[in-house]
């Protein structure tokens, strides 16, 4: 019997969580296939992987570009003749005042993190069909909390979020489960630098602005990205056979919405 190569696509794998959850997922799947923009940042991660025994095929694409969701389904489907799951990672959203944010801002946050990930679900679909196979969609905790400060974050993860539902109903004709992952306040690059500049303004250490900003947002510590990569492998893993169309949010209870 030829062996198949139990495949999961994961964008946004170079750095934060979308490094974390590449790493972790190599434990489960034969080859992780890694996509982000920064060929350098992309390579160190599938060394990464490669050490801890696991195999990675890194694709430096910009998924901003309509044509390379198509172009990174193709390269994997060829490397390896079937695509199991689908992990949407990348993107970053401007983080600026709603009064203060310019159509060029927010088209470059709805192109990367909402239309990319929009094209490779519906590229990799077919495959995922065939495989009966999983899909996730990060999102973001501040989906249920817009405000006016985040705006773009808090609407554009909405936005994912009802995307994710939609798949998901599509999912229940195609067999393919999806669902949505909704982090709260995570300890990525990005935030620990945005942590920094706020410490160095204010004369504090990058500790005490740390547990001064958990304490505003009412919760006992910002979360890991690892704690976020178990998740999204609990998601797509057999244990969530019968999960789909959920939006599972992890943010140390800052939100208190139910």
């Amino acid at each position: 019997m030829v062996h198949q190569t139990r495949t999961v696509i994961v964008t946004g794998a170079s750095r934060g969580i979308g490094r974390a959850t590449a790493l972790r997922l190599a434990e489960d799947f034969d080859l992780v296939a890694m996509v982000a923009r920064s060929e350098d940042a992309l390579a160190d991660s599938a060394s990464m992987i490669e050490q801890a025994g696991g195999r990675a095929f890194p694709l430096a694409r910009d998924l901003r570009l309509p044509e390379n969701a198509a172009a990174v389904v193709a390269a994997v489907a060829e490397a390896t003749g079937r695509i199991d799951a689908v992990v949407n990672i990348a993107g970053a959203v401007p983080q600026a005042s709603l009064m203060a944010l310019s159509d060029d801002e927010w088209d470059d946050g709805l192109s990367m993190k909402f239309h990319g990930a929009r094209r490779l679900a519906l590229a990799a679909w077919p495959h995922l069909k065939q495989s009966q196979g999983a899909l996730v969609f990060m999102s973001g905790a501040t989906a249920a909390v817009p405000s006016a400060a985040l705006a773009a974050v808090s609407t554009i993860n909405a936005a994912i979020s009802a995307m994710a539902k939609a798949f998901a109903d599509q999912g229940l004709i195609d067999g393919v489960r999806v669902n949505s992952v909704l982090p709260g306040a995570v300890t990525t690059g990005r935030r620990l630098a945005m942590i920094a500049r706020y410490a160095a303004a204010r004369g504090l250490s990058v500790e005490d602005a740390l547990l001064h900003y958990a304490s505003e947002a009412g919760i006992a510590r910002f979360g890991e990205p690892d704690e976020i990569a178990e998740l999204i492998a609990f998601a797509i893993s057999p244990a969530a056979a019968w999960m789909t169309g959920t939006a599972l949010r992890m943010d140390g209870g800052e939100t208190r919405a139910i």
